[in-house]
């Protein structure tokens, strides 16, 4: 097998443990493909290994490679947005992790209208706090999240986070348990289960299962090594 390969059932491996360790299912957990800056000849080695889902965090890198890859590719976006680039996210991807305000959860609702798709999103919360992560704040999530159950071109999924990269054990255990505290709070106040919990990367990913995650976002550990 080639060295991505390699890597790619290496880390899945380390999700299987980490999600027997939380006595939960591996099935309960998807591990998300993370392909920014990573070159598409290098992604079709994982399409062919069976990979249909992959993340990406910019609109045009997003944009080459949807047109230079299969068709039966699920395109995450997990980055910020900007407002003009909006209606070019919602034409090329499939499931959107990072919407981060009301007015931006509007204008994704009108768009996809407009454009006649149906997204899947979730809404990214700032829960540590830190002013380099993007995110609502907590005490915003309510609100937006009632708004988010309500839209008819948006399906509504669940939430994401991304902790500090240099948190300990403790903070990170803190962070992930309040995402999913306030998950299940969101389901509570919309009647309904919200099947996404996007939360842990290369990094910090096992305490992420461990707190509940059902996707985890890894790029790293599946490209270490790899020639771009």
């Amino acid at each position: 097998m080639s060295k991505v390969i390699d890597n790619y059932t290496a880390v899945k491996a380390d999700v299987s443990a980490a999600c027997a360790a939380a006595s939960r299912d591996v099935d309960q957990v998807q591990l998300l493909t993370v392909s920014k800056t990573i070159p598409v000849p290098v992604m079709m080695e994982l399409y062919e290994y069976g990979i249909r889902e992959f993340a990406e965090n910019r609109e045009p890198e997003l944009a080459m490679k949807k047109a230079a890859m299969p068709d039966d590719i699920v395109w995450h976006f997990i980055g910020p947005v900007q407002s003009n680039k909006i209606r070019k996210v919602v034409k090329l991807a499939d499931v959107i992790h990072s919407i981060e305000s009301l007015a931006q959860l509007e204008r994704f609702e009108r768009i996809a209208g407009e454009e006649k798709r149906r997204l899947k999103v979730l809404l990214e919360v700032n829960v540590s706090g830190e002013k380099s992560k993007g995110g609502m704040t907590p005490s915003k999530l309510p609100e937006i999240a009632l708004a988010a159950s309500k839209c008819v071109n948006l399906d509504f999924a669940g939430l994401m986070t991304m902790a500090p990269f240099e948190a300990d054990d403790a903070e990170l255990e803190k962070i992930f348990s309040t995402l999913r505290i306030l998950k299940e709070d969101c389901e509570n106040a919309i009647g309904r289960k919200l099947p996404l919990l996007s939360m842990g990367m290369s990094g910090d990913f096992p305490q992420a299962i461990a707190c509940g995650s059902t996707v985890v976002r890894v790029g790293s550990k599946i490209f270490e090594g790899v020639p771009k």
